[in-house]
């Protein structure tokens, strides 16, 4: 893939810092829940984001065109108008595929512009997923109708059978349900979201109809991270966080320059109440420094070059939207993270007195943005 003529390593005449300027990044999978949070979180997305492809697990679920509509003008209520020069932040809606989802409500969301993709979720797989579905192939009306109406299908890849282990899900998932889809529908796009094993980049690799997300903390952080110094319950999510193999793979794939991969945070907020608890929830809060710690991981990696296309370019190939026309310039301003000392806040409050936590504060330090 061409890299945008601006998407360029830079380095200062005399070994300065390295810097790169890209066109603004899209959030090709992000979680903005509702009330208070939604007020909270929305807005510390669209500061950054220009696009953002929300997920549709709230309580009760997105399944209606109407349910849609109304929560997208939430969203922007809280977002407001852009500052004076700046593209509006555009929030991308999908539906949640139940065994109730009307498919011609589908249909008739989709010619008006309300829908752009279907998210599967297998049945208690993760936050609010109760209403997803026991068999993704058994859904193959709606699979069918998404073929007709060029809808790609988002996948939570993960098996909730309980005889399996928590950090093989992912595979399981892939060989026993997602396959045999796209064998079945070679037409459908497919997005298998947050990648998070090598089986996951093979999959992908091996399907030229599916494409996949990856996000700031399975880029980050490997299994160790999570459970050898004592259990870090910020760092628990679904999929879980896997094996410094799995990391390796996931690295080497976002920043390859292909197509294929492309930046969904996957950012999703729960409160420290819901988190510090005997019985963690799922999620991790990285919407406000997911580009630095991504940018962080690409310099350790030499491939800067390639951030643009991962971050700003390759996700709107895949859902056909025009890349932005805004730019910015990041620039690495610390040999190690966390010592420039500059004051980095580590949580959100929201209007209800409910602390959330931020992941990626280190890489903060680390990197400034200016918008050009």
């Amino acid at each position: 893939m061409e890299l945008g003529t601006e998407a360029r390593t830079q380095a200062a005449a005399v070994g300065g810092p390295p810097s790169l300027e890209i066109a603004r990044p899209d959030d090709w999978h992000v979680h903005l829940r509702d009330d208070e949070m939604l007020a909270a979180v929305a807005p510390i997305t669209a500061a950054t984001f220009r696009y953002a492809l929300v997920m549709p697990n709230l309580v009760p679920p997105i399944a209606t065109a109407a349910a849609a509509a109304d929560y997208r003008q939430r969203i922007l209520d809280v977002v407001g108008p852009p500052s004076e020069g700046r593209e509006p932040f555009v929030p991308i809606m999908t539906a949640y595929l139940s065994p109730e989802l009307d498919i011609g409500d589908l249909r008739r969301g989709a010619e008006a512009g309300i829908w752009r993709a279907v998210k599967y979720y297998p049945a208690g797989a993760t936050t609010n997923s109760e209403h997803g579905g026991s068999s993704l192939p058994a859904c193959g009306a709606v699979l069918d109708a998404l073929c007709e109406m060029g809808l790609p299908l988002l996948v939570h890849a993960e098996s909730t059978d309980p005889t399996i282990d928590i950090f093989d899900r992912e595979r399981a998932f892939l060989d026993a349900e997602l396959a045999p889809v796209a064998d079945a529908w070679p037409e459908l796009a497919v997005t298998v979201e947050h990648v998070s094993t090598r089986a996951g980049v093979e999959f992908v690799a091996d399907h030229p109809q599916v494409r996949g997300s990856i996000t700031p903390h399975h880029l980050r952080c490997d299994r160790s991270d999570l459970v050898a110094n004592g259990l870090r319950p910020d760092l628990y999510c679904k999929p879980i966080i896997n094996s410094a193999d799995d990391r390796e793979a996931l690295v080497a794939a976002a920043t390859s320059g292909s197509p294929d991969w492309f930046l969904g945070t996957d950012s999703a907020p729960h409160p420290t109440s819901h988190k510090y608890t005997d019985r963690a929830k799922p999620g991790i809060f990285n919407a406000p420094f997911a580009l630095p710690v991504v940018a962080e991981v690409f310099h350790r990696a030499g491939a800067l070059a390639h951030l643009e296309a991962f971050v700003s370019l390759n996700g709107c190939g895949h859902y056909g939207y025009p890349p932005s026309g805004e730019k910015l310039r990041l620039t690495r301003v610390a040999e190690g993270c966390g010592s420039t000392g500059e004051p980095i806040p580590d949580s959100v409050v929201t209007a209800d007195g409910q602390q959330v936590i931020i992941f990626g504060v280190d890489e903060a330090r680390c990197w400034r943005i200016e918008w050009l």
